[in-house]
């Protein structure tokens, strides 16, 4: 089943504090490896995120025309 808006915007919150606290570890254990990591998957939590709420626009819009 495709997720919605909401979900994907929550699964990119989520994926967004996941990568912070990666980066943080990353960066207090002088691990760019994890660090770097970290940075992706904040940004790939962003992504998600808007994307999930152009979504849930979209599903917002179809909703008043009907």
């Amino acid at each position: 089943m495709a997720k919605d808006g909401f979900s994907n915007k929550v699964e990119g919150k989520l994926e967004k504090v996941s990568g912070k606290v990666k980066e943080t570890i990353g960066d207090a254990t002088d691990n760019k490896s994890l660090e770097r990591e970290g940075k992706k998957e904040q940004l790939k939590g962003n992504v998600q995120e808007k994307a999930g709420q152009v979504q849930q626009n979209f599903e917002d819009l179809t909703k008043d025309r009907r």
